[in-house]
């Protein structure tokens, strides 16, 4: 079944840089979009293609193509594995690792597509928010850490918003072992100063950062 060891190696090596550019830990965004940012190089280009995106799928290409020369038959259902391998390892992995062997804040799980934020006026100059942010801590010690939150792409209102809500960050937070919990922030922001300011809304899958000493994640 196997022709060419040499040619399956080279295949094996492309297919885990591929997953490794996608590895979505420690951070939300994958691996190979962080790498890109410490080097300061733009993630996109202006056309707004996802550099990382597509030299991850080049890479993964080029390692279905090293697997089919490699192998005397089979060709279709090997490539059809290792597509879904290449998808579903890195996900799998950074839960696995968070599960069972992460600690800190690096066992802190975060439902960024449940976090919300909710607006609304309490008083004619006085903007009351109100956010929710579901975490987990899987290990099994208790995990001190502080939150704040990260701005979302919108217009200058919502900015000011998350500028506002992160005048008193960061929030302080305790997760005991195992706990899974929904914390909430909840501020009354004065809106006198702001033209045209928001006066009722809901932002969601809202992003945030949390800190434990040097150790930084961004979920």
């Amino acid at each position: 079944m196997i022709k060419n060891k040499r040619l399956l190696y080279i295949s094996f090596v492309f297919m885990v840089v591929s997953m490794a550019l996608n590895f979505p830990f420690p951070n939300a965004s994958p691996y190979g979009e962080e790498m890109v940012s410490v080097l300061d190089r733009s993630v996109e280009t202006v056309n707004g293609l996802n550099v990382v995106g597509l030299t991850s799928l080049g890479v993964l290409i080029a390692g279905l193509y090293f697997l089919v020369q490699s192998l005397g038959k089979y060709h279709a259902r090997f490539v059809i594995l290792a597509c879904l391998v290449s998808m579903l390892a890195p996900h799998y992995l950074a839960n696995s690792f968070q599960k069972h062997f992460a600690t800190g804040i690096y066992a802190i799980s975060y439902k960024s597509d449940k976090g919300n934020c909710h607006f609304e006026m309490a008083k004619k100059t006085t903007l009351h928010a109100v956010c929710k942010l579901p975490l987990i801590n899987y290990s099994q010690k208790d995990v001190r850490f502080t939150v704040e939150l990260r701005e979302k792409n919108g217009d200058n209102d919502i900015k000011k918003m998350f500028s506002l809500l992160n005048a008193n960050a960061p929030y302080d937070v305790m997760l005991r072992a195992g706990e899974s919990k929904s914390i909430k922030i909840e501020r009354d922001i004065d809106v006198s100063h702001i033209k045209n300011h928001l006066e009722s809304g809901e932002l969601t899958s809202v992003n945030i950062i949390i800190k434990s000493g040097k150790k930084t994640r961004k979920l």
